[in-house]
């Protein structure tokens, strides 16, 4: 099963302490079976919706929503969601994480796959939050 997942990242391509729509990137990436495997950095445009920064805009939210779906990802990865995570959740997998290297987040989730798989075959939509520190989590969104 292939899976296309987005990681939230910055300038310097790392994660940070940002909700996933305040990113300056998104790192496109495909697990292929043995290991995720970067395919694309995208610039986020949509950081700034029409000059504002506020936290939790719709529009915001819809067109992420909209340009991550037209590259196949099934799965966002970040340290922070905000309020739109309960629109998120319907179309992708969320998945909070506590590393801040893109390698070592990889290493964990190809680790972890197995859930990840299960909840794209046993669900459609509203999806459940996965938290992954040492161990993993698995939440309903609220």
């Amino acid at each position: 099963m292939k899976i296309q997942f987005a990681f939230a990242l910055n300038k310097e391509g790392v994660f940070e302490n940002k909700h996933f729509g305040e990113a300056d990137n998104y790192a496109i990436s495909t697990y292929n079976e043995h290991a995720i495997i970067l395919t694309e950095i995208i610039p986020n445009p949509f950081k700034s919706m029409n000059g504002r920064h506020e936290h939790g805009l719709k529009e915001k939210g819809t067109a992420i929503i909209s340009l991550l779906k037209e590259k196949n990802v099934k799965v966002l990865v970040s340290k922070q969601f905000g309020a739109n995570i309960k629109m998120v959740n319907r179309h992708f997998i969320p998945v909070i994480i506590s590393k801040e290297n893109p390698s070592q987040v990889s290493e964990i989730l190809a680790k972890n796959i197995k859930w990840l798989k299960d909840e794209l075959n046993n669900r459609k939509s509203n999806y459940m939050l996965f938290k992954i520190n040492t161990g993993i989590l698995k939440l309903e969104v609220k």
